[in-house]
C-alpha cells in the first residue's frame, strides 16, 4: 500500500512505499541523493551502495529528472531536512526513465516557462502556489457554509452583461446572441430572494485588452448576495471573510509560504476590523501626494497602492461617485451623488481584491437607472421582477480569487496564481 510524502511523519522507523518522480539527483561516491516529489510534498531519498542490492544501485544510477518510479525505504526523522524527514532507500521499481526534460534547474525566461506551463506546475514554487490556492478555496467554502450561506451556480452563458460594459466575449446561442459571464451577481440576487444568503464560486470572463500584472482574461470570482443586509453589515461580513481566509492559510500552509519566501508577519496583522477611508478623503490624500486626480475620477493601480501604503492591513475605500459605479448600486440617502459601496484594497501594492455595495431596492429608481445607462428593459425584465415582487434591502460583493492568491503568496504577477492562465496574448497550453 502506498503512502504519501505529506503523511510520511506518521511512519518514522517504518518501511514505506511511495509513487513519485525525481525532481533532482546528486551523487557522492557510494551514496546517491534523490530529491523526490509525489504532489503532496518533497523528500530526500538516500541510496547507500553498501546497504542495497546491486540492481537497486544501478536503477538509482539510471534515474533522471522527472523519471517516475515506486520507491521503498525506511523513514528517518532529520531536523536538517526541510520536510523534517528523510528516506533510507531499500528498493526501486522504475516506471519510466525521462530524457531531455525541457525545464532544467537553471533559470528560464517567463515566455519559455509559460509555453511549458503544463510542466512548470511541477516545480516547488508553483506547487506551493497551487496548494495555497486550494487552501483558499477550502476556506472560502468553509466560511460561507459555517455562516448560513447556500452555494448557487449561476449560468456561464448569459443574454446580457451584469454591469452594462462592452468588454464581453460574444458567441451565438443557436439563433440568439449570448455572452460569456463577466459576473454571476444578478443571478445571485435572484437566488438571495429565494434562499436569503447565497454565494457563487465560478469562472468569469473579461474581454479587456489589458496586460497589467493584475489582470487575467479568465478568472474565478466568489460572489455572495444577502437579503436584508445593509452596507454596514456587508462590510463586516467582508472583513470577517478575508480574515478567515488569511488565518486559514497561515495555519495550514506554513511550509508552502516558506517555499515562497513569504513574509508572514505582514499576513499575521490581518484581523478585524479593517480601516476605512471615504472616496472624498482618498482623493484629498492623493492630491496631497501630488497625484493628478480630481473628484469623479476612478482610481488607477498607482493610486490604490499610494492609499494602501498608509495601512498595514486591507483598507476599505467607501462611497464612490454614483457616475463611475454600476447601475445597480444604491445611492447614499443622505448624499445621492455617492453610492453605498466599497472597494477593499489589499496591502503591499496588490490593489482591489473586493468590490461590493448595497443594491438598489426601489423599483422606480432601478427603472430610471436602466434609462440612464441605456439598458434594455426587455432584457432586464427578470431583474426588475426581483424589485416588483417582494423587494427588500440587500447587499453583496465579489472577491477575485487570483488577486487574493497573488497577495497572500506575495507574487509579482497573477499569471502564477491559476493553473493555466489566459492572458491577452496567451491561449496555450
Amino acid at each position: 500500500m502506498l503512502t504519501t510524502i505529506a503523511c510520511i511523519g506518521q511512519h518514522v522507523g517504518e518501511e514505506v512505499k511511495l509513487g513519485c518522480w525525481v525532481y533532482n539527483k546528486r551523487s557522492s561516491g557510494k551514496i546517491q541523493f534523490l530529491q523526490l516529489r509525489d504532489g503532496s510534498g518533497f523528500i530526500q531519498g538516500v541510496v547507500v551502495k553498501a546497504e542495497v542490492s546491486e540492481k537497486t544501485w544501478e536503477q538509482a544510477s539510471q534515474l533522471t529528472q522527472e523519471s517516475s518510479l515506486y520507491i521503498t525505504g525506511v523513514v528517518r526523522a532529520d531536523e536538517r531536512s526541510p520536510s523534517g524527514y528523510e528516506l533510507t532507500v531499500t528498493g526501486i521499481e522504475i516506471i519510466q526513465i525521462t530524457h531531455d526534460y525541457p525545464i532544467s534547474l537553471k533559470e528560464h525566461g517567463v515566455d519559455f516557462l509559460m509555453d511549458h506551463r503544463h510542466l512548470w506546475l511541477r516545480s516547488p514554487r508553483q506547487r506551493a502556489v497551487m496548494a495555497i490556492r486550494s487552501e483558499i478555496i477550502r476556506a472560502v467554502n468553509e466560511f460561507f457554509q459555517e455562516n448560513g450561506f447556500y452555494k448557487v451556480d449561476p449560468p456561464i452563458l448569459t443574454p446580457t452583461s451584469a454591469e452594462g460594459t462592452t468588454n464581453l466575449f460574444h458567441t451565438k446561442y443557436f439563433d440568439e446572441d449570448a455572452y460569456l459571464s463577466q459576473s454571476g451577481q444578478l443571478y445571485m440576487e435572484a437566488a438571495a430572494m429565494a434562499l436569503g444568503r447565497v454565494y457563487s464560486f465560478g469562472p468569469t470572463f473579461r474581454a479587456e485588452k489589458s496586460k497589467t500584472r493584475r489582470h487575467l482574461i479568465e478568472f474565478w470570482m466568489i460572489e455572495p448576495e444577502m437579503a436584508f443586509v445593509d452596507h454596514e453589515e456587508n462590510l463586516r461580513i467582508q472583513e470577517n471573510f478575508v480574515t478567515h481566509i488569511v488565518q486559514s492559510v497561515l495555519k495550514n500552509c506554513q511550509s508552502e509560504l516558506k517555499v515562497l519566501g513569504r513574509d508572514t508577519s505582514k499576513l499575521e496583522q490581518v484581523c478585524t476590523p479593517f480601516p476605512r477611508i471615504t472616496y472624498d478623503d482618498a482623493i484629498r490624500l492623493l492630491q496631497e501626494k501630488g497625484h493628478e486626480i480630481k473628484w469623479g475620477d476612478d482610481f488607477g493601480a498607482p493610486d490604490e497602492t499610494a492609499i494602501a501604503e498608509h495601512y498595514d492591513k486591507p483598507v476599505f475605500i467607501t462611497k464612490y461617485p454614483t457616475e463611475i459605479k454600476a447601475f445597480y448600486m444604491k445611492p447614499d440617502p443622505e448624499r445621492p451623488e455617492v453610492v453605498l459601496c466599497a472597494d477593499l484594497i489589499a496591502p503591499e501594492g496588490y490593489g482591489e481584491i473586493i468590490g461590493g455595495s448595497q443594491r438598489i431596492d426601489d423599483p422606480k429608481l432601478l427603472e430610471q437607472r436602466f434609462q440612464e445607462h441605456q439598458l434594455s428593459e426587455e432584457a432586464y425584465k427578470w431583474y426588475m421582477d426581483l424589485r416588483t415582487y417582494g423587494t427588500v434591502p440587500h447587499s453583496g460583493f465579489g472577491l477575485g480569487l487570483e488577486r487574493t492568491v497573488a497577495w497572500i503568496c506575495g507574487l509579482d504577477h497573477v499569471r502564477e496564481t491559476i493553473p493555466f492562465p489566459r492572458m491577452l496574448y496567451r491561449l496555450y497550453p
